[in-house]
């Protein structure tokens, strides 16, 4: 079978992915950051993952996956304070809530999920070493920076040029976030502070707490070692996280770090960044609240290629938001699942392969084109449209039941790589949330009183939620859209 080949952001080309190590492809994805539920753009980042991952594994490449939880910093120290719950009680419960979510989009769970918190001693022990080194120092007032200027090689992942290196570096930022213009010394350690409360630890320069950055670095050398095959996170992580991690980790180890980076681009609303901090964000539970499934959402978000951008709402005319990624998921999976019911029909197989099975297949009939472009890049949009060409060209009354049987695990093949449940064929249909209940009532009281524009205008806001109502003899049936 042909090897995996994914673009790398450090060199810029795709290039074939190789286990460093000839056995085992060791990779690391960072996390959440656990105060407050993930949203699907977050989650877009960890389905495609998760897809990779997959395809990685179903082409016959063992895998060993990190995945860290960052449970403090700025944004979980400050939120815990805020609700008056210790950080451990708010961090626990938003992991839950994380990890809820990801089983029900069907994320392989990683094989080692540390926390930064577990972790703080292998921080210290890397600040120790910095500063021994010359890349860092420490502050008047216990705190402990990074010295930019040390490291020769800072800005290659982010294409940060010397001048911008120059300008920028000449002071130090204690904030865990900051923007690309602020090119600074960053924090290792930060001294204790009043607004902390109780979240501080004991360190060689005082109490305090780590930064941010260096975290990843501890978690990652501590897993995967002084050099690993590749390291992934959304596009926004590129700088300054990513850049700050390869300082750390290389001035401390003195080899490369990761062998290839991966980079995801952002989920868009209404064209813009969906983001906690522009307030635009949704939530899965928001999704299912609407009247979609976890399927429908994890279909939406490997819809588009992991290098483009992705519209997830749009607004009509009328300013009203729509779903229209959510209501193209919602048929195409209708028609996987119709197909599927059909070879396993013709084939006489009633049980569909498992995960575990899907690796013993060999053959994938008409739909081997669809996992290449898998293995080309993880090109899911191209892979869902050779899928439904498949769909299309194959005529499951001509096929005996060995070759029904063919068809069907390859197309299965190419379901649990990319993570797809399918629904049911037949089964019963979806409870409409209350929401939509009220605005079909609210639909049915203005027909009766014969106000067609608003009987009309109610009649589009369900159908945008990807519902229908049909009216009958007695009143009316709401239903999910066809």
């Amino acid at each position: 079978m042909p090897k995996m080949r994914l673009f790398d952001t450090m060199s810029r080309v795709v290039r074939e992915l190789t286990p460093l190590d000839g056995g085992v492809f060791r990779f690391y994805c960072c996390g959440p950051t656990v105060y407050g539920p993930a949203h699907i753009g977050n989650f877009r980042t960890f389905v495609l993952q998760d897809v990779f991952r997959r395809t990685l594994e179903l082409s016959g490449v063992k895998t060993f996956h990190v995945r860290n939880l960052t449970d403090v910093d700025d944004k979980t120290i400050r939120d815990s304070q805020a609700g008056g719950r210790t950080l451990r009680e708010f961090t626990d419960f938003w992991r839950d809530r994380f990890h809820e979510d990801c089983m029900k989009l069907n994320l392989l769970p990683p094989h080692i999920e540390p926390s930064a918190v577990e972790h703080i001693p292998h921080q210290i022990g890397m600040i120790r070493e910095l500063i021994e080194k010359g890349h860092a120092y420490a502050s008047e007032d216990g705190s402990v920076y990074y010295k930019v200027s040390s490291f020769e090689g800072y800005g290659r992942l982010s294409r940060l040029d010397q001048r911008e290196l120059r300008e920028g570096a000449s002071g130090s930022v204690s904030d865990d976030e900051y923007e690309k213009d602020s090119v600074s010394d960053f924090a290792l350690w930060k001294a204790r502070r009043e607004e902390d409360g109780d979240n501080y630890w004991e360190s060689p320069w005082g109490q305090g707490r780590p930064g941010w950055h260096l975290e990843c670095s501890a978690m990652c050398r501590e897993y995967l070692g002084d050099t690993f095959d590749l390291h992934s996170g959304g596009v926004d992580l590129v700088f300054p996280h990513h850049e700050n991690e390869i300082a750390q980790s290389e001035a401390c180890t003195g080899q490369h770090m990761a062998g290839h980076w991966f980079h995801l681009t952002h989920l868009l609303v209404d064209g813009g960044k969906m983001s906690k901090s522009a307030g635009n964000f949704y939530t899965l539970s928001q999704v299912i609240e609407a009247g979609f499934s976890p399927a429908e959402l994890r279909y939406a978000l490997i819809s588009a290629n992991y290098r483009q951008p992705l519209n997830f709402v749009a607004k009509d005319a009328a300013g009203n938001e729509t779903f229209p990624a959510l209501l193209a998921a919602r048929q195409a999976l209708q028609r996987l699942a119709k197909c599927s019911q059909a070879l396993a029909d013709a084939s006489g197989l009633t049980e569909p392969l498992t995960y575990g099975d899907a690796l013993a297949v060999t053959g994938h009939g008409s739909f081997g084109g669809a996992f290449e472009a898998l293995l080309n890049d993880l090109n899911t949009p191209d892979a869902l449209g050779r899928v439904f060409s498949a769909v299309k060209s194959i005529h499951v009354e001509t096929l005996s039941a060995e070759e029904a049987a063919r068809e069907l695990r390859g197309f299965h093949l190419i379901m649990e790589a990319l993570g797809l449940e399918l629904p049911a064929t037949g089964g019963p249909v979806a409870e409409a949330p209350e929401a939509l209940v009220k605005l079909a009532a609210d639909r049915w009281a203005a027909k009766q009183a014969k106000n067609w524009a608003e009987s009309d205008r109610l009649r589009d806001e369900i159908v945008a939620a990807g519902w229908e109502i049909k009216d009958t003899r007695e009143g009316y049936e709401l239903c999910p859209k066809s």
